[in-house]
């Protein structure tokens, strides 16, 4: 009997894993990763606008090297900045006044197309709002990366080291990552602030310095369990070194945890340095960032919302393309979670589907070459053969014997 599979019917799911693992047969897991990450589609996404909004605020005016970051009064009596300045392909700066424009209102316009001379608008003294935020965009990045890269040198040092040697060496360690996180990090950031308010670098590194507590206990917890493992006693085993062990054997298997938690980190940095410079403990005049711009035209928002609207844009903008590309690192390093997520889809669809069809879906169909046949969407099976007694069997008797009055007997006689 023929097997009829009706139309839409669900595939085997076996063979669907199976066409998933040849995929990935013979890969690293760096390119397992790379392949994951790469079909996240928010983090994709997310890194797509990060990469514009750093080409966009270091191209459009460019930058300063070196020097103090001050004004100073040129020849001509204009203010200039102190350092070597990289000039950009947007022909104004963050710093000067210029003649107010359609009434310091954004000349923006979407449809057609044109930037026009002031596209965010200007300040009630004429600034241009554009070159502020890309400069204040330039001076978040800069806080953001240095606090991320800082982080994650001393908490991967400092907890790796916890964890490995344990005994008195995870004592030491753990009893001076207490001391640090009970010091409140806004408190010493506005002191920071204060003594190095005008460079962000500085800044940036010791906020750095403050942040890498819960990256450095996250390590331990790791490297605690793959120090038992047996990848690492066989290593010792071949007379690998301490060092290489940790940074050859464990620390790879680490690297998930590491990379997400310090995505998550840098986001945080994003509004730290924004909260700071708001409350006027970060990044202070003459230079400019996103949290001083807001603070600086608080009393204008009323009047000139544009001036708010631009600065807090970018921040969320910074904020979310992080923390999209850090869920896209976690599923890259974890497939559960990337399995947690088709599971859930999975159980969306069969919801949405006849429920004899999600039966289906669900046990898989029923496939024989004889037996089964689908009927209008159902499974129908065979019914049993009936069982015959062995004592309606003619010419036997209840136990499978010749029956006495069966054929070539006589009255009972053989």
């Amino acid at each position: 009997m023929s097997t009829t599979i009706p139309t839409g019917a669900p595939q085997d799911r076996g063979s669907e894993q199976s066409i998933e693992q040849k995929a990935v047969a013979g890969l690293s897991q760096g390119a397992l990763v790379r392949r994951r990450f790469f079909r996240h589609g928010g983090a994709m996404a997310a890194l797509v606008v990060l990469v514009l909004v750093i080409l966009l605020a270091f191209t459009s005016v460019g930058t300063v090297i070196g020097g103090t970051g001050t004004l100073e009064a040129g020849p001509g009596g204009e203010l200039q900045i102190n350092g070597f300045r990289i000039p950009g392909w947007w022909p104004l700066d963050w710093f000067t006044q210029y003649p107010v424009v359609n009434g310091g209102a954004p000349t923006l316009s979407l449809w057609p197309l044109s930037l026009g001379e002031h596209p965010f608008g200007q300040d009630t003294l004429g600034k241009d709002i554009f070159a502020q935020v890309m400069r204040g965009t330039q001076q978040s990045l800069t806080v953001m990366f240095l606090v991320g890269i800082v982080s994650l040198v001393i908490g991967v040092l400092l907890g790796s080291l916890s964890g490995f040697y344990r005994g008195w060496v995870d004592s030491l360690v753990m009893r001076f990552t207490d001391v640090i996180i009970i010091i409140p990090i806004i408190v010493i950031g506005s002191i920071l602030g204060r003594l190095f308010g005008g460079n962000a670098i500085v800044f940036g590194l010791f906020l750095g310095i403050l942040s890498w507590t819960g990256l450095a206990r996250l390590v331990r917890g790791d490297f605690l369990a793959l120090r038992e493992r047996e990848f690492v006693d066989a290593a010792r085993v071949a007379g690998a070194s301490n060092a290489r062990i940790i940074f050859r054997h464990i620390l790879p298997n680490a690297v998930g945890v590491i990379i997400v938690n310090t995505t998550l980190l840098m986001s945080a940095a994003v509004l730290i340095e924004a909260a700071l410079s708001f409350l006027g403990f970060g990044i202070t005049y003459p230079d400019v960032s996103l949290g001083q711009i807001i603070s600086e035209y608080r009393e204008a928002f009323r009047t000139r919302p544009w001036l708010f609207w631009w600065p807090g844009l970018f921040i969320v903008i910074l904020a979310l393309c992080i923390n999209f590309i850090g869920d896209g690192l976690r599923d890259a390093f974890d497939p559960r979670q990337q399995g947690k997520v088709s599971r859930r889809k999975a159980s969306r669809a069969i919801a949405a589907i006849p429920s004899v069809q999600a039966v289906q879906m669900v046990e898989g169909p029923t496939s024989s070459d004889d037996d089964d046949v689908y009927m209008d969407g159902f499974s129908r099976f065979p019914e049993p053969e009936p069982r015959v007694d062995p004592v309606e069997r003619p010419g036997t008797g209840p136990d499978g014997d010749a029956d006495a009055s069966g054929p070539g007997s006589k009255d009972g006689q053989p």
